[in-house]
Formats: structure tokens, sequence, C-alpha cells
């Protein structure tokens, strides 16, 4: 008796092995399921300086569209410079070098790109501009994520991070974007 139920559950446990995945399981299926409506209203991430630099400043984050509007100020930059500008991973910026905010954010396992120009991360956004004055005015929309709810292109609780040069779009995984030099947590206001 226990023969024969060891043979029917292991012919069970085969036939769950070899049907194909559904259409459901596909990315392009997934992503159609993907939420597009943020369930908070607004985010501040306070940027800090990281790796030794004296970058700081201040974005706000809020539904727009079928993705988030950010805008602020971050200053503390060389003058007449352009820096990568990314949503990454993980609410972490305790490492000095910010390291601790992990890789670029991206839930649907894309290849490192220019926003809104092919593949790219969810938390790839184009480069900031620093004026003569080394303050760069953030002025970005990012599609595809949202803010609150849990889902899985949620930003709220990640990491807002600046580089030191500029992102080139092109190279994996993160655009040779050089050191982190700034670090803020998104965190939802309202």
């Amino acid at each position: 008796m226990r023969i024969a139920l060891l043979a029917v559950a292991s012919v069970l446990t085969l036939a769950a092995c070899s049907t194909t995945p559904s259409s459901s399981s596909s990315p392009s299926s997934q992503s159609a399921v993907v939420p597009t409506t943020s369930t908070a209203k607004q985010a501040v991430a306070v940027l800090a300086s990281a790796s030794g630099s004296l970058v700081s400043g201040s974005v706000t984050l809020a539904p727009m569209g079928k993705g988030l509007h950010l805008t602020g100020e971050i200053g503390g930059l060389q003058a007449n410079s352009a820096h990568a500008f990314h949503i990454h991973e993980k609410g972490d910026c305790s490492a000095a070098d910010a390291s601790s905010a992990g890789p670029h954010f991206n839930p649907f396992n894309a290849a490192h790109g220019k926003a809104g120009s092919g593949a790219h991360h969810a938390g790839d956004m184009n480069n900031l501009t620093a004026n003569a004055e080394g303050v760069a005015k953030v002025d970005a929309h990012v599609e595809g994520v949202t803010l609150g709810g849990g889902a899985i292109n949620d930003v709220a609780g990640r990491a807002l991070i600046v580089h030191a040069a500029p992102d080139d779009y092109a190279s994996q995984p993160a655009g040779n974007a050089g050191a982190r030099v700034a670090c803020g947590i998104i965190k939802v206001t309202q």
C-alpha cells in the first residue's frame, strides 16, 4: 500500500512539473496586471551626502499619469556637470558610500537603459545637470512605478541616489555612473 501511494505521489509530481506554464506567467502578461495607481499622494526624499561628498537636497514625489513626477533641488554638485539619478532597490542609506541602497530598482528584470528609449530599469531616470552654482533642479517623470500600496513596482521606502558621473545609458548593469554622492529614502508624507 505504501509503495502504491509513493508511486501515485511521484506520478502527480511529475505531471505537475511537466505542464507548460500558463500564459499568465509570461512577463508581458504580468506587466498588464501591475498596478498603475498609487495609494499615497506624496512622498519626500531628503538626500544626504555620501562617499565624502557635500551633495544634499530634497526631492518630492507625486503621482502623475502612469507614474510619478519628481521635483526638487540638489546642491553641492560640481558646477556645470551631469549626474546620474536613480531609484535604488533598498531604502537603506546607512553605508558611508550608500552601497547599502543596493542596485537600481528593477522589479521586472530589464536591462539598464534610458527611460523612454527602450528597455530600462524601473528606477532609471535621465541625468541631472548642475548649473554654475552646482545646483540641479529636479523635474523628472518616472513611468510604470507607484507610490504606496506595496505592489511590485511601489517605490515607497526605496532610495533615491545621485551619482558622481553621468549615466551612459548603455553600460550594464548601472550605466558607469561612478560613486554614489547622495542618498535619501523615499518616505510617504500624504
